[in-house]
């Protein structure tokens, strides 16, 4: 993969927007919150992406992969290059990465958005009802 070919990718989940942050990092966000960041500058990291616990570790004992400079301990990691990873892989992991970003939003926030799945709103919540007249003396305050 390359730059062109995550950026392509990164704009196929749902909800997602693209923001040139700090410069020259292009950053991939869902409801405002990053998910995939790549520099668009040469620079010795070509990109960065959350990750789930034990895939961070796992995937630093990969040569040319290394904790994420300022985002390490949320879990993020960053390629010294893209053949680091097999491109299936890493869109495996960029896809990851947007599902633990999505289910970390408010459940409103997801609510107001499709699902990330289906691509249909999430169902409200019925609300919850109140007990009637007849509820047992057990649950009634005394």
């Amino acid at each position: 993969m390359n730059i062109d070919s995550v950026r392509e990718y990164c704009l196929t989940f749902p909800h997602v927007t693209e923001k040139v942050q700090w410069d020259d990092d292009l950053c991939f966000k869902v409801a405002g919150k990053i998910f995939c960041i790549l520099p668009l500058e040469p620079r010795p990291l070509v990109i960065s992406f959350k990750c789930t616990p034990e895939s961070f570790f796992q995937l630093q004992e990969i040569e040319g992969i290394v904790p994420a400079p300022y985002l390490a301990k949320n879990k993020w990691v960053s390629l010294e290059r893209f053949s680091v990873l097999r491109d299936d892989e890493l869109r495996d992991a960029l896809a990851t990465s947007y599902l633990l970003v999505w289910e970390k939003l408010p459940k409103r926030v997801q609510n107001e958005l499709a699902s990330p799945v289906t691509g249909k709103k999430a169902p409200k919540k019925k609300p919850a009802q109140k007990p009637s007249a007849g509820t047992s003396s057990k649950s009634r305050k005394r």
